[in-house]
């Protein structure tokens, strides 16, 4: 079933590479890139639409050069952040109400964050027929809207662990990391759920679901387990052989990374495989929303899915239910919230701390 759904994904990134192929050269069109960021479009324009993003530049550049072909007229200006410095920003500037200012568009994989904005009142409605076309797990109150999904894998260096000890459970990672031989000491990474929304997001999903979590914190503990801060970092760490396997990660970086080359391989794990949405809304405080508005629908269209799925490896949003797969879209809505209450937070990461011996 999973092969299926990858076939699926590639057949649409063909077409999306030939609508692609049959677009006229944009005119007039300067692109920009430095670390953290990307501008397309005339330095002239009036129209200038602000995007910040958890999306990593290179990933997600052939996305927005697509946009900006369909709409030479606009000056795109891109800025990659973590998911933390995305929900902190939005919330700083809605405290000067009177001050339109920052992204008119917010993309992040901190699902559970972008719902928290939403649910506080940090966001605008936006209805439209893409909007509208959403399955139900994927829009929230018309105002936060998954764009795609990104299955949460598990991840390993092909030539640091034989195919026959391959874990494809989480009960089987346990007995690997429990082995008298210990494997994985000093050779396992993991999020660091301190830092990274996305890490703490999979981690608390992990504790709801799975009686063994705990258990298999404990045992990440026990062998000398690094963190990450994300996906980027962890395949850096295994690309260099500095460790063997890493739980948690993305898979479209990882599809990514494996498509240069590297040595690496994508476990879905069989009990259960999270599907984390990267999801979006458009900030009260957007200067131009109707910017904002017009990249959404673009993303949410069947061009900007097939796009996305082709640049970005993300899955298109009504191809993310695999039932049979084990793999579980997370919903958008309060079911989010539960572990952003604040004394259940802290309680989650005394416990984390303690398990995972870290200072």
């Amino acid at each position: 079933m999973m092969r299926s759904v990858l076939s699926v994904i590639r057949a649409a990134g063909a077409m999306a590479a030939l609508l692609l192929a049959l677009l006229p050269a944009a005119t007039g069109h300067a692109a920009e890139v430095s670390g953290g960021g990307l501008t397309l479009g005339p330095a002239d324009s009036k129209n200038v639409l602000i995007l910040h993003a958890s999306n990593s530049v290179q990933v997600f550049r052939g996305v927005l050069e697509d946009f900006s072909a369909l709409n030479p007229g606009i000056r795109l200006e891109y800025t990659e952040l973590s998911t933390q410095q995305l929900y902190r920003d939005t919330v700083e500037r809605a405290a000067r109400p009177a001050v339109k200012s920052g992204p008119d568009l917010v993309i992040s994989s901190a699902m559970d964050l972008q719902t928290k904005l939403v649910n506080d009142g940090y966001a605008q409605t936006h209805v439209s027929p893409e909007t509208r076309s959403l399955p139900a797990w994927a829009n929230w109150r018309d105002e936060v809207f998954s764009i795609g999904t990104d299955p949460i894998v598990m991840v390993y260096n092909t030539r640091r662990l034989a195919a026959a000890r391959v874990p494809h459970t989480r009960r089987e990672l346990l007995s690997l990391l429990q082995a008298p031989d210990r494997p994985l000491a000093d050779r396992i990474s993991t999020y660091d759920v301190q830092g990274s929304g996305i890490g703490y997001l999979a981690a608390t999903q992990d504790t709801r679901l799975d009686s063994m979590a705990g258990a298999l914190l404990a045992a990440f503990g026990r062998n000398g387990v690094s963190v990450h801060e994300s996906t980027e970092d962890a395949l850096d760490k295994l690309e260099r052989g500095d460790i063997t396997l890493a739980y948690n990660l993305l898979e479209s970086y990882t599809r990514h990374r494996i498509d240069q080359g590297a040595p690496l391989a994508i476990i879905y794990p069989q009990d259960y495989t999270l599907m984390l949405s990267r999801s979006a809304i458009i900030p009260k405080q957007a200067p131009r929303g109707d910017l904002g508005a017009l990249l959404l629908d673009y993303l949410l269209s069947p061009r900007g899915q097939e796009m996305l799925a082709k640049q970005s490896g993300m899955r298109p949003v009504n191809a993310s239910v695999v039932p049979a797969a084990g793999v579980r879209p997370m919903a958008l809505g309060v079911g989010l919230l539960v572990y952003l209450d604040p004394l259940k937070k802290r309680h989650f990461l005394d416990v984390w701390r303690a398990a995972m011996q870290t200072p």
